[in-house]
């Protein structure tokens, strides 16, 4: 496995990709995670000498990219949908062009007037059915990140999307932190999904136990995302069932915790995780 950071949380204007990719080379980083278009857009790659220098400075600093981050929810609007598959079918052309195995992507929110799961059956197989042919032409995977306000709430929601969408190359970027809150139980839930899982989060989840006596699960303040290590994942736990499953794939810390700074929270996260992570593991 390799510990990756999703660029998201390092604004744009401030830090541009060729920033991120020195400081990741001296702050324990194995791989970026690397929004698109915010830190990478496709259009500026078209030629192959962008491309031979993008590849040469990740070499320089000892980093690779772990995958291509195209979070469009709005890819389920029909306002939306045309420039979000337009951004996932660049990204998986680039993603080809570099070698990079994996483009990860949102399963969209409801579409307007239906539920999640008439989504998924009625809505999502137009989108990402040719966008999966596309990837597989191109030997690359496309993984959704199962964020609970998207189409991937719960588990029934993953068994339909691949009953929907079967394709081999189609899974998960797997967050186990929007399943800890919802009590769902992450752990198993690997095991069910093993061959889906391409990519994972690193995020953690706070639990205020006081709070949610008093609110109730249908309130919200009663938990937030962390920097792993802050909160009740059992990481230990859910890596080695990663490897009992047979991913070798990136474990890449997406950053919302409000409590770290994004260098400080990206340090402490990688610290925490190299227990579990050796370079070169």
């Amino acid at each position: 496995m390799r510990i990756g950071i999703l660029t998201a949380a390092f604004d744009p204007k401030a830090w541009p990709l060729d920033r991120i990719i020195t400081w990741a080379g001296g702050n324990d980083i194995d791989c970026l995670e690397i929004a698109v278009p915010a830190h990478l857009d496709p259009g500026d790659y078209a030629g192959a000498s962008a491309r031979a220098a993008l590849t040469d400075q990740l070499s320089a600093a000892g980093v690779s990219i772990s995958s291509l981050a195209c979070y469009n929810p709005r890819i389920t609007d029909p306002a939306g949908r045309d420039d979000a598959v337009a951004t996932l079918n660049a990204a998986i052309d680039l993603a080809a062009a570099l070698g990079i195995e994996v483009v990860c992507a949102l399963a969209g929110f409801a579409a307007p007037g239906k539920t999640k799961i008439d989504t998924i059956v009625q809505d999502l197989p137009g989108i990402f059915a040719p966008a999966c042919r596309r990837a597989a032409d191109a030997g690359v995977k496309i993984a959704l990140e199962n964020w609970f306000q998207t189409n991937l709430q719960h588990l029934e929601h993953f068994r339909a999307l691949f009953e929907a969408v079967p394709d081999e190359n189609f899974g998960l970027n797997f967050d186990p932190s929007h399943l800890l809150w919802q009590e769902i139980d992450y752990l198993a839930a690997v095991a069910e999904f093993a061959p889906r899982i391409f990519h994972t989060h690193a995020k953690d989840c706070v639990i205020d136990d006081a709070a949610l006596r008093r609110l109730g699960v249908l309130e919200r303040g009663w938990w937030r995302y962390s920097i792993p290590g802050t909160g009740r994942v059992a990481w230990g736990e859910y890596l080695g069932r990663l490897r009992d499953v047979g991913f070798d794939g990136a474990v890449s810390i997406e950053h919302e915790d409000r409590t770290f700074g994004a260098e400080e929270g990206f340090r402490a996260g990688a610290r925490f995780l190299r227990q579990w992570i050796e370079r070169g593991d």
